[in-house]
């Protein structure tokens, strides 16, 4: 049964260990948790001197309500200390369990990390060759276009030039026949002349002269 030896009524903080030193004054130090490390000057703190006498038949210790107890100390067996180094060995694994878990991790976190950015790397490098073939595309198609352009230039000044040409021997025909038309209508109407003087000088060379006829019965009458 534990039994209080001083009220002392110290209020415990958070992160502290209060313990009792040999000549049972209370003092109190930084906890350090797993994967941190100690600073330095970080010297334990007196919190209280007590003045009390340590019985060896006794084990001190600050209480739950920061106090000064003790219980009687059991001395003894072989089987206690081994169970006392067992529970040592148990805490020591504990701890290297607890170090190997942070260290993996670490580890872990760290093989994430690269993992990511490589596969940043991986989506920059893409979308930068996404861009360089969308150039590319667009380069060859705008070389396509103006070969295509330069090509239906050419052809328009070919049809062009072809019909400029048609044109020219489509008048020059038309001017020639229109030639050939005025020179045939002239003949035909030279003809069409020739033929009515030809008439005209036969009709004319059949009709016998009416004042011939006359002089002709005058002589016969003297």
């Amino acid at each position: 049964m534990a039994e209080k030896v001083l009220k002392a009524g110290i209020t415990r903080k958070p992160g502290w260990l209060y313990y009792l030193d040999r000549n049972l004054d209370v003092y109190r130090a930084k906890m350090v948790r797993g994967g941190e490390k100690k600073r330095r000057g970080q010297n334990p703190e007196l919190v209280l001197k007590s003045g009390l006498r340590r019985d060896e038949n006794f084990l001190y210790y600050v209480d739950k309500a920061g106090d000064i107890a003790r219980v009687k100390a059991s001395r003894g067996g072989s089987a206690k200390k081994g169970k006392g180094k067992k529970a040592a060995l148990a805490v020591k694994a504990l701890g290297l369990k607890k170090k190997l878990k942070a260290k993996k991790e670490a580890a872990a976190k760290k093989k994430a990390l690269l993992k990511k950015k490589i596969a940043e790397k991986k989506k920059a490098l893409a979308f930068k060759k996404a861009q360089a073939k969308k150039k590319k595309a667009e380069k060859r198609e705008a070389l396509r276009a103006k070969k295509a352009a330069a090509k239906a230039a050419a052809k328009a000044k070919k049809d062009a030039l072809r019909a400029k040409k048609a044109g020219k021997s489509a008048a020059k025909k038309a001017k020639a026949k229109k030639s050939v038309g005025r020179s045939s209508a002239k003949k035909a109407k030279a003809k069409k002349a020739k033929v009515k003087k030809t008439k005209a000088k036969k009709s004319a060379a059949k009709k016998p002269v009416r004042g011939g006829s006359r002089a002709a019965k005058k002589r016969k009458a003297a």
